[in-house]
């Protein structure tokens, strides 16, 4: 089998982090931070750089096609403990789905009727899903070249956008005067981290990479860095041609909104379509990568092993998936999805890094970048349940309800279901004994 190089490797991460996140947040945090967007999306790139250390160190240490799911296991055992860690990832594959699909479903609903429209928006949000989780069963999903090229073109749409922004935006509005608090400003970056989960993806690859120990570290730091410097690019121009009234109003579709003051009503529909090829390629991946995750999980003994059995060219779990993610995106609203998804990504990346720093002496990690992953994962774990607690507690439902969910199955599960294993790849018993 051909190896993969840093050119597609870098495609994975970039085409994972620039989904359907970038469209279906960038409002949340303009109506969050105001002014200060850009700097509230530089400070959860940033936590997503400093995590990006203990997944190179890690993904050379332990190639694995579990990639995430691996590293809890090599570093805390196969137990209760990593149980619920590895549902909890899988749950937050289907809060990303949820979240790629109300976008597809908010842009449909801008795209055909120029505003929100709750009935069209649920339809198109529910359809997308099951159209994918058919196309996922047939075996039609898309090769990884069609991947590359998908990832091309939406990346070459936002900096055209970009490019273009610049000369009509009216960048007063970014000046200090219009900067929200600072617990507003980090609180608006740590509700759209969802948006640089992706970056992760590079890591389930390790194996087939070829010369791990140079091109993963290349991969890894220039996808997360390339993307830092595009969302706060977008950012920037988006407060430059859109006022935080507009903004607001519009917020599920805000980026089709800031093309109109310099490609008009054709800007509006490029972004519309790039917006929905981008949230329907997303929702193919994770329909595709979250189904390899269930089957995963369930081969370690951690889930039912109907998420292990095939259904033509994809697992029956896809179908749960799909259906869960469903229901999440037509009974919860984005803010409820975000906190909900961000919360999720940052506990795993927070052990992920924990992992790291525990499993030092065989990574030959610095011990203390991943411990300062550790704490601003956690740390920002906690800002963002404390000012949703004191100033939007309907927002934490989802997540509380999530969390209840995969703690409560991972205990019934782990007294009743089969006997765990102690490592996910064969290939790396070995390292594990």
């Amino acid at each position: 089998m051909k190896k993969i190089g840093f050119i597609e490797a870098f495609s994975i991460g970039v085409g994972g982090m620039v989904g359907g996140g970038i469209f279906a947040v960038l409002g949340l945090t303009i109506d969050l931070a105001k002014g200060a967007a850009p700097v509230a999306f530089l400070i959860a790139g940033l936590i997503a750089l400093v995590t990006s250390y203990s997944y190179v160190k890690l993904s050379i240490r332990y190639p694995s096609e579990g990639g995430s799911i691996e590293y809890i296991v090599q570093a805390f055992g196969n137990n209760l403990f990593s149980s619920i860690v590895n549902n909890l990832l899988l749950i937050s594959y289907v809060i990303m789905l949820s979240l790629y699909a109300y976008a597809f479903g908010s842009y449909a609903s801008a795209l055909f009727f120029g505003k929100e429209v709750v009935w069209f928006h649920k339809i198109s949000a529910s359809a997308v899903i099951v159209l994918f989780v058919m196309i996922n069963l047939m075996g039609a999903f898309l090769t990884g070249k069609a991947e590359d090229i998908m990832v091309f073109i939406k990346v070459a749409i936002l900096i055209i956008f970009v490019i273009a922004g610049i000369f009509s935006a009216d960048f007063h509005r970014l000046s200090p005067e219009y900067w929200e608090s600072a617990i507003k400003i980090i609180t608006g970056g740590l509700i759209i981290f969802l948006a640089y989960e992706g970056f992760e993806l590079i890591a389930n690859t390790a194996k087939d990479v070829e010369n791990p120990q140079k091109t993963l570290p290349k991969a890894f730091y220039s996808a997360v860095i390339f993307v830092i410097a595009l969302y706060v690019s977008i950012a920037i121009v988006t407060i430059g041609n859109v006022s935080f009234e507009t903004a607001k109003k519009a917020q599920d579709y805000v980026l089709a909104i800031a093309t109109e003051p310099f490609f008009g009503k054709t800007g509006f529909v490029i972004i519309s379509v790039a917006a929905l090829l981008s949230t329907a390629s997303a929702i193919n991946a994770t329909l595709y990568g979250g189904g390899r995750v269930g089957y995963l999980v369930a081969k370690l003994g951690e889930l039912p092993s109907e998420f292990a059995k095939k259904i033509k060219e994809g697992y029956e779990g896809m179908v749960i998936l799909g259906l869960l993610a469903i229901i999440f995106a037509t009974s919860f609203d984005i803010q409820n999805i975000s906190v909900a998804g961000s919360l999720g990504f940052l506990i795993i990346f927070g052990l992920v890094n924990l992992a790291n720093f525990k499993l030092r002496n065989q990574t030959g990690a610095n011990p203390f970048l991943p411990l300062l992953g550790f704490l601003l994962c956690f740390g920002a774990s906690g800002v963002l349940v404390g000012y949703n607690f004191i100033h939007s507690i309907e927002s934490l439902k989802s997540s509380t309800l999530v969390i209840v969910i995969v703690v409560l199955f991972s205990i019934i599960y782990h007294k009743l279901g089969k006997k765990m294993q102690s490592v996910l790849d064969e290939d790396l018993r070995r390292i594990s004994g």
